[in-house]
């Protein structure tokens, strides 16, 4: 009998440690408030938002050293970037596109495991050869480089396709 309470008091064990450790994981990642329902998304006078001053936004223009990150520039016909850019985000695993116009697309990308949500943006000045973009979690104070990796894939993969 005491070698049954054992058992059950190691499985006992195991699964508060694990209720304690994803815990103390979602206390780092999720600090309560969310700053999602303060920031704008999407383009005025010519720039996408600039990012918190969380750890989990990246933003190619006015931004500062923590959260800058260099525009996709593309050599081709604006509207030929904009279809591979759109091609591009169908194949980056849990995205979709919610909005689309001649000049901003906006994405939506889930975690893998706890499904949370980032915001990735893209802006293409008529003026300018480049894809400005914006990349940023909506809640939590760091997502681990998750926002920045993201965006660097999707330059290297438009990189491959020549744009």
């Amino acid at each position: 009998m005491s070698h049954l309470l054992t058992a059950f008091q190691q499985r006992f064990l195991q699964r508060i440690t694990f209720v304690i450790l994803l815990t103390l994981i979602s206390s780092l990642i999720l600090p309560g408030a969310t700053w999602a329902a303060s920031s704008s998304l999407g383009v005025d006078r010519g720039h996408l938002s600039s990012c918190p001053a969380s750890n989990n936004c990246v933003v190619s223009q006015n931004a500062d050293d923590k959260h800058t990150i260099d525009p996709i520039a593309y050599h081709i016909d604006r509207n030929a970037a904009r279809e591979t850019l759109l091609k591009v985000l169908t194949v980056v695993p849990r995205t979709e596109v919610i909005e689309q116009t001649d000049d901003y697309i906006h994405a939506l990308s889930k975690s893998r495991i706890f499904k949370f949500v980032d915001d990735v943006e893209f802006y293409l000045p008529p003026n300018e050869s480049v894809i400005h973009l914006r990349s940023a979690s909506r809640v939590g104070e760091s997502d681990l480089g998750v926002n920045r990796r993201r965006v660097e894939q999707i330059r290297l993969a438009l990189r491959d396709l020549n744009i």
